[in-house]
């Protein structure tokens, strides 16, 4: 994709980083009060967004199935900054990603005639809802259904671009959220009984999952 069709998409996901704050604040347990915050951190969203959006594009930029892409890309973030608020992946926005990634993926299929990539996104989901459900069951899993959810959502877009980036997808994520634990537990951030939330390892990992495909 050149530096001029780049521009537009980064611009866009600048856009939706400056609404995700307040957005994910309608979906928090406890309202959030606005506190004073420096420039740097009031640019901390767009910045992010822009650059998730802008690896997207770059990543994507031949697949009829990149606005889907994105669209799901700006719900996650939101998931991501409720989860991290208060462990919580509200089913409104889960649902919310699902019905883009389903409905997109299928517009997309149908319009490209690659029916064969919906299928795989198909089952993508269900490999993926499967697999975490069944790491949920396990005994002194801290795995939450909200998280086989959004899972299971993740496993649409990342079957449409095959079996390798579902495979990443539903793997690198516990190796971030892992990383990231023993880090705190080394610096004494957090105890061993700590809960931390994995919804933005797992949007985490589905973007790097995009990526490398």
């Amino acid at each position: 994709m050149s530096a001029v069709a780049l521009v537009p998409v980064a611009l866009l996901g600048a856009l939706v980083g400056l609404v995700v704050p307040r957005l994910a604040r309608c979906f928090t347990t406890d309202p959030i009060r606005p506190r004073p915050r420096s420039a740097a951190g009031a640019w901390l969203s767009p910045l992010l967004a822009a650059a998730v959006f802008a690896g997207l594009a770059v990543a994507r930029r031949d697949d009829p199935a990149l606005p889907v892409f994105l669209a799901v890309a700006a719900v996650g973030l939101v998931l991501a900054r409720v989860d991290l608020a208060c462990l919580r992946l509200p089913d409104p926005l889960v649902l919310a990603a699902g019905v883009l990634a389903l409905g997109g993926l299928t517009a997309a299929a149908m319009l490209s005639g690659e029916v064969a990539r919906l299928l795989g996104a198909l089952a993508g989901a269900a490999v993926a809802g499967v697999a975490y459900v069944l790491l949920a069951l396990l005994p002194g899993s801290r795995l939450g259904f909200g998280d086989v959810k959004l899972a299971a959502v993740l496993g649409l877009p990342l079957g449409w671009l095959g079996r390798d980036a579902l495979i990443v997808g539903l793997v690198l994520p516990h190796l971030l959220h892992g990383g990231l634990v023993l880090g705190l537990l080394a610096t004494r951030r957090v105890r061993r009984d700590t809960l931390l939330p994995l919804g933005p390892a797992l949007l985490a990992g589905a973007w790097l999952a995009v990526l490398q495909a």
